[in-house]
């Protein structure tokens, strides 16, 4: 029977299980960065589809349609869910809508949007539904707030207090004279 100091000594030497050690080390970051990298690669993803679906529910503004239908900010929102990029990856009672009108360039309001959430998480803005007039300039904000799984990993890519990455797509434009 041999002392637990020389099982100690000899443990020291013994290489056996070395692989198996350093791999056991090396996987764990390994796949730390690879969900970080996916997790980064959707949002991106997501982001352009956003930005794909303002661009193309913006025509109905830009050409007068919704405004000569009179659409409110519920039926407007409606038609951006209906874009077939968007009910696929989104949940659309999440998107968030703003619209807003000036008759020039330069006294659009382009002052990033902050949301204000209340005790429970739900967001409390209220946003605005303005076509304006034909001739005016139009600025269209699609928001989201995306979910980050891998926030621990990537500390800056959750930009919102509750953990989520909001994702906002622009459409600015001059509306045709409908």
């Amino acid at each position: 029977m041999t002392s637990p100091f020389r099982r100690l000594l000899t443990f020291k030497r013994d290489e056996r299980a070395a692989t198996a050690v350093e791999f056991a080390m090396l996987v764990t970051p390994l796949v730390g960065l690879i969900l970080a990298s996916l997790q980064l690669s959707m949002i991106f993803y997501a982001g352009q589809l956003l930005q794909t679906a303002a661009v193309s529910a913006s025509r109905e503004l830009m050409t007068g349609t919704a405004q000569q239908a009179g659409e409110t900010n519920i039926q407007y929102k409606a038609d951006v869910c209906a874009e077939p990029t968007v009910s696929i990856i989104f949940n659309c009672p999440n998107l968030m809508v703003d619209v807003q009108s000036a008759s020039s360039y330069s006294s659009l309001n382009t002052t990033p949007i902050t949301l204000t959430y209340n005790g429970s998480g739900a967001v409390t803005n209220n946003f605005a539904y303005s076509t304006g007039n034909p001739g005016d300039i139009l600025i269209v904000r699609i928001m989201y707030s995306w979910p980050v799984i891998a926030s621990p990993l990537m500390p800056g890519l959750a930009n919102q207090p509750n953990g989520n990455h909001l994702l906002v797509a622009t459409s600015v434009f001059k509306t045709e004279p409908y």
